[in-house]
C-alpha cells in the first residue's frame, strides 16, 4: 500500500472525539500519515496527546477567545457559526498541504458536520462519515427520509403495536431518538443528519464508517442496499494495560486523578454498581435524590460520577461561569456505602473485576464501552438516540433492563433497586445477561485485534481508496 495521508476532522464534543482519535491511531498503525483537525478548546483538554512525524494537529478557533456570547445566542446559532469556522479551517488545511506538493488520500469527519463533505467535494477529494451512533441509529433516520417518517412518529406507537421497518427490530414510541419528535427544540440537529444522508447517496465517493462491530449489528449493517456501512468499531481505547498515560493513540483524552481505583481493589468481584451519567446528560436534582435512595436501599457499594455543573453567574451579568455541585440529603450515608468521584477513566472502571452493572444513560459510546468490557446495564435513557441503544440493551442484545419513570418523568427509587436486583441479584435472568455481556465481549474483542473483521474492513477500505 502506497503512503496515504488522511485528514480526520472531529466535532468539539468529548463523544465525537475519543473516537475520532481512536480511528487516527488505527490508520496510523497501517503506516499512514493523518492530521487531527478540532478546535483549539477541545484539543486543549486531549492531554498527553503529541505530535509525530505522521501525525499533526490543525486546530481552529471556536470564538471562545471572542467571550462569551449574548444570553439569546442559540444552540443552532452555534452550530451555523461552528460550520463557517470548521469550513474555512479544511479549507486552509487543504491549500496548506497542497502548497508542500501533498495531497490528502480521504478526509474523514463525524456526523451532523456536512459541510466538511462539501469542502472535500470542492477539491474533488474522497471523503468518509465516521457515524458515533450504532448502525440502527442511521437506518431509522434513513427511513424517516425515505418513506417511513409518519410510522416512526406516529404517537400511537406502543408495545402493542411496534412500527416494523426493514432490518431493524419493532420500534414503539421510546424507542425512536427525541430529534424525531414533533416539536424537538434540537430539530435542526436532525435537519443536519438529513442533509449528511442526501449527501452520502449522491455522491460515489462518499465512504460510512460506523462505530460498531459485525456480530453487534450485522442485520442492521447491511440493510440499506444504496449505501455500504462499513463497521470499524469499536473505537475505544486500548483496553490492555490499566493506568494508560494518554500519550499515544489508544490512551486515556481526558485525565484526572485515579483514587478510585485502590477502593475497587478493595472490593469483592462483580459487587459495585458504577453510574455515570455523561457531560450532557447531567440528572436533575430530585432524580439525583432518588437515585441516591435507590441505591442506599441495594447495600451495594457504588462508584457514582457526579460531576460539578456550570452556572451562569447571575449576580453582576459579567457571564463567567463558576462550579457549583448539589449537595444530596444523604450524603454522609452515600459515603459509607460507596464512592462518589467528578471524573474516572471509564473503559479503566468498567474493566476491573470488581464492577458488576452499570447504570448509565446509554450514550453510544457508553453502552459500546460496557459491551466491550462484558458489564451488563441498568438503560436510563434520557433523550437523543439513548432512547434507541436502551431498547437494543434490553430488547435486542438482553444484556440490560431498562428503567420505566412514574408520570413526571422521574425514575423513583423502587425502580432502580429493581433494576438494580435484576441484573446483580442471580437468576435466570441475570445470569442470562451476564452470558449475553460475555459472549459480545469475546465477539467485540475479536472484531477489534489486528486481524479482527474490523482491522479487515478498514484496510480493505484503505486499498480501494489509494488504488483510486
Amino acid at each position: 500500500m502506497a503512503n496515504p495521508n488522511f485528514l480526520i476532522v472531529a466535532f468539539a464534543g468529548q463523544s465525537h472525539i475519543n473516537p475520532a482519535f481512536q480511528l487516527a491511531g488505527r490508520l496510523l498503525r497501517t503506516g499512514a500519515s493523518v492530521t487531527f483537525t478540532t478546535t483549539t478548546t477541545a484539543h486543549r483538554s486531549m492531554s498527553g496527546i503529541q505530535a509525530s512525524d505522521r501525525l499533526t494537529f490543525a486546530t481552529y478557533s471556536d470564538g471562545a477567545e471572542e467571550g462569551p456570547k449574548p444570553s439569546n445566542f442559540s444552540l443552532e446559532q452555534h452550530m451555523e457559526d461552528s460550520a463557517r469556522r470548521c469550513s474555512e479551517a479544511v479549507r486552509q488545511i487543504i491549500e496548506a498541504s497542497r502548497d508542500k506538493g501533498e495531497n490528502f488520500t480521504c478526509i474523514f469527519y463525524t456526523a451532523v458536520a456536512p459541510w466538511v463533505g462539501e469542502v472535500a467535494r470542492c477539491y474533488d477529494i474522497p471523503s468518509g462519515v465516521l457515524w458515533i451512533q450504532p448502525a440502527t441509529l442511521f437506518e431509522i433516520y434513513y427511513y424517516y427520509i425515505n418513506g417511513y417518517g409518519d410510522s416512526i412518529t406516529n404517537e400511537s406507537n406502543d408495545p402493542s403495536s411496534p412500527t416494523q421497518l426493514p432490518g431493524l427490530p419493532p420500534l414503539t414510541g421510546r424507542d425512536v431518538p427525541t430529534f424525531l419528535t414533533p416539536g424537538s427544540p434540537f430539530r435542526f440537529l436532525f435537519t443536519l443528519i438529513e442533509k449528511e444522508i442526501q449527501s452520502l447517496k449522491g455522491d460515489r465517493k462518499a465512504r460510512l464508517l460506523v462505530n460498531t462491530f459485525d456480530a453487534l449489528e450485522s442485520e442492521q449493517l447491511n440493510a440499506i442496499d444504496e449505501l455500504k456501512m462499513v463497521a470499524v468499531g469499536p473505537l475505544l481505547p486500548s483496553l490492555e494495560g490499566r493506568g494508560s498515560s494518554g500519550a499515544s493513540p489508544g490512551g486515556d483524552l481526558f485525565l484526572g486523578s485515579r483514587d478510585y481505583i485502590e477502593w475497587l481493589d478493595t472490593q469483592p468481584a462483580a459487587s459495585v454498581v458504577y453510574i455515570s451519567f455523561g457531560s450532557i446528560s447531567a440528572l436533575s436534582k430530585p432524580q439525583k435524590e432518588e437515585m441516591a435512595r435507590g441505591l442506599l436501599s441495594t447495600g451495594r457499594p457504588f462508584l457514582w460520577v457526579i460531576k460539578k455543573a456550570l452556572i451562569m453567574d447571575g449576580g453582576d451579568g459579567d457571564g463567567k461561569q463558576e462550579e457549583s455541585e448539589d449537595q444530596l440529603s444523604c450524603m454522609e450515608e452515600l459515603q459509607k456505602q460507596g464512592m462518589i468521584v467528578p471524573w474516572c477513566s471509564q473503559v479503566e472502571v468498567l474493566s476491573h473485576p470488581s464492577v458488576g452493572c452499570f447504570v448509565t444513560h446509554c450514550g453510544w459510546n457508553s453502552t459500546l464501552e460496557s459491551v466491550v468490557c462484558g458489564v451488563p446495564m441498568v438503560a436510563f435513557p434520557l433523550w437523543a438516540d439513548q432512547l434507541t441503544n436502551a431498547m437494543l440493551i434490553q430488547d435486542v442484545w438482553k444484556v440490560g433492563v431498562r428503567v420505566s419513570g412514574n408520570e413526571r418523568g422521574v425514575v423513583e427509587g423502587e425502580e432502580l433497586t429493581r433494576c438494580l436486583e435484576m441484573v446483580l441479584g442471580g437468576g435466570e435472568r441475570s445470569e442470562g445477561m451476564r452470558g449475553n455481556a460475555k459472549r459480545l465481549k469475546d465477539a467485540a474483542r475479536e472484531a477489534g485485534k489486528e486481524g479482527g473483521c474490523a482491522d479487515k474492513n478498514l484496510k480493505a477500505l484503505l486499498e480501494e481508496l489509494v488504488s483510486g
